[in-house]
This record gives C-alpha cells, sequence and structure tokens, in this order.
C-alpha cells in the first residue's frame, strides 16, 4: 500500500512540473510582443512619420494584427492539446513530444511573423529614420530581461 502511496505522488509532481514547465515555456514566448511595442512607440512618437507612412504603417499592422491572432489562437489550441497529451500519458511519452514539436512550430511561425511585420514597418521609414530603428531593434532583441 505505501509503495502504491508513492507511486501516486511521484506521479502527481511528475505532472505538476511538466504543466509548470509549459507555464513557464508560455511566460518566456509571451514576453516578446514588447519588442513590437517598443518599436510602434518609437515609431509614432519619436520618427516624425508623414502622413503617407501613417497610412502604409497602419495598413500593416491591420493586417500583422490577423495574423498573430491566428497564430496566437494555433498556440492556445497547441496548448490544449499539450494539457491533453500530458494528462494520457503522465510523464515525456511520444503524445507529449509530439504536441511539443507542434507547439514549437507554431511559435517559431510567429516570431516569423513577427520579424516580417518588423521588416514591413522598416520598408516605409525614409532612410534618415532607419537608423534609429535598427538601434531600437537591436537595443529591444539584446535587452537582459529583469
Amino acid at each position: 500500500m505505501r509503495d502504491r502511496r508513492r507511486l501516486l505522488l511521484l506521479l502527481l509532481l511528475t505532472f505538476t512540473a511538466a504543466i509548470a514547465g509549459v507555464v513557464i515555456g508560455r511566460i518566456y514566448v509571451v514576453s516578446a510582443p514588447p519588442v513590437e511595442n517598443e518599436l510602434h512607440e518609437l515609431l509614432h512618437r519619436d520618427l516624425k512619420l508623414d502622413t503617407a507612412q501613417h497610412a502604409r504603417l497602419e495598413f500593416i499592422e491591420k493586417n500583422h494584427a490577423i495574423r498573430r491572432q491566428a497564430l496566437e489562437a494555433e498556440l492556445r489550441a497547441d496548448n490544449a492539446r499539450l494539457a491533453e497529451a500530458i494528462e494520457a500519458e503522465h510523464g515525456y511519452g511520444p503524445k507529449v513530444a509530439a504536441a511539443v514539436d507542434r507547439s514549437h512550430q507554431a511559435m517559431g511561425a510567429l516570431q516569423k511573423e513577427t520579424l516580417e511585420h518588423i521588416f514591413a514597418m522598416r520598408a516605409v521609414l525614409r532612410p534618415d529614420q532607419t537608423q534609429k530603428f535598427d538601434d531600437a531593434v537591436v537595443k529591444a532583441l539584446t535587452a537582459k530581461s529583469e
């Protein structure tokens, strides 16, 4: 009887650790948008955009928002599939591994979409504005997290 309790406790701790790993991983993935926010603030506050640039950026931002929402929905669905796999296997089995791989693909797609968005915004800028933008991108990507 005592061995069953130990086994049950071990399974519960393993499941809890797996869920904690997923949550912690998602926190780091979700931390990416501040790069975009910082760049948007720079664009709209510091770069003295003209009317045509504002219009082009608005169009780019609307399109990106639609694609980003779709990718974030895909990530949420992947999280649900991962939770189901963890619940079914209670360990790092083939279903969990496949769910993690699907999740990583969605994360990569979101990162690529974000980079494409950043480069699309950059393409709207005049040569005298690009250096500030590039500096902000480098700073945002190399800043140490607190």
